[in-house]
């Protein structure tokens, strides 16, 4: 008997539940506030969240079905970045009514994920994945794109052990980092030593002191989500392979992207939404 409801499950769910309990304090018109990434409103980041959960569902439970959504470009955009004039379609839900309809699909993949082998392979954009990666690309959407909400309403996130998870598919994709730019890698993968919210130290590769990153946890994920710029953070970097990956680093799929600007997601922090 294969092992249900792995701990990347029960993460990715408590990920969802923290980003639910932000926005359900929110007024109508905070959705149409702009957030610190590319401007894109709350209720652009949650659609935006919401297609790519849409996607999740169709790739766990109709793989075939999945393939061809993911062939047509329209069908993409429309779901992954919608525009105000696209319609119909999901790009017409707002606000309190975008929220249920998110809501629904993210419990859907959870409970999906909750019911799966761990060993499963799950089609995805790029080669398919473990689904134990699979639902910790989840979570690091969730929690990539709800930091944009709580940047905007200058609300200090509270990260808990489950920030682990986003910290290994960033250390994992260091070497995408470059193929992704048609880049040669520049050299081993660094020394990542890291601090966990509960004070944990997490570290991954060779040990070396000339090529190294240490410092926050959360620092590092909002670098290799492309949250922060790596001049913003209290990271130590040491060491050209270092250096080079924290400043394109991306641990998500799709084309290359750049990071934001200096001093651009700079947060005075207040401590709560409202």
């Amino acid at each position: 008997m294969s092992q249900k409801g792995f701990q990347q499950a029960t993460d990715l769910r408590e990920e969802g539940v923290a980003l639910k309990q932000l926005l359900d304090r929110l007024t109508e018109e905070d959705w149409s506030r702009p957030t610190p990434f590319k401007d894109w409103t709350v209720n652009k980041v949650v659609l935006h969240l919401h297609g790519s959960d849409k996607m999740a569902v169709l790739a766990l439970k109709d793989a075939a079905g999945f393939a061809v959504a993911k062939s047509n470009p329209d069908t993409l955009r429309r779901l992954m970045n919608p525009r105000a004039e696209d319609s119909p379609g999901s790009s017409t839900l707002e606000a309190s009514n975008l929220l249920t309809t998110w809501w629904a699909y993210f419990t859907e993949i959870c409970d999906l994920l909750d019911d799966s082998d761990p060993k499963r392979r799950v089609p995805w954009f790029g080669p398919n994945m473990g689904v134990m990666m699979f639902t910790t690309a989840r979570q690091m959407e969730t929690w990539a794109h709800g930091q944009d909400i709580f940047d905007l309403f200058g609300t200090r996130r509270i990260n808990t052990a489950r920030l682990k998870n986003i910290v290994v598919i960033g250390v994992k994709t260091y070497g995408w980092s470059f193929a992704n730019r048609g880049e040669e890698v520049p050299g081993p993968a660094p020394h990542v030593r890291l601090t966990g919210p509960g004070g944990e130290i997490w570290e991954f590769n060779e040990v070396s002191e000339d090529n190294k990153i240490e410092g926050d946890a959360g620092d590092f994920c909002h670098v290799v989500t492309q949250g922060r710029n790596i001049a913003d953070v209290n990271l130590q970097v040491r060491g050209a392979p270092a250096t080079q990956w924290m400043a394109i680093a991306q641990c998500f799929a799709g084309p290359p992207e750049e990071p934001p600007a200096p001093g651009s997601r700079l947060v005075n922090f207040q401590g709560s939404a409202k």
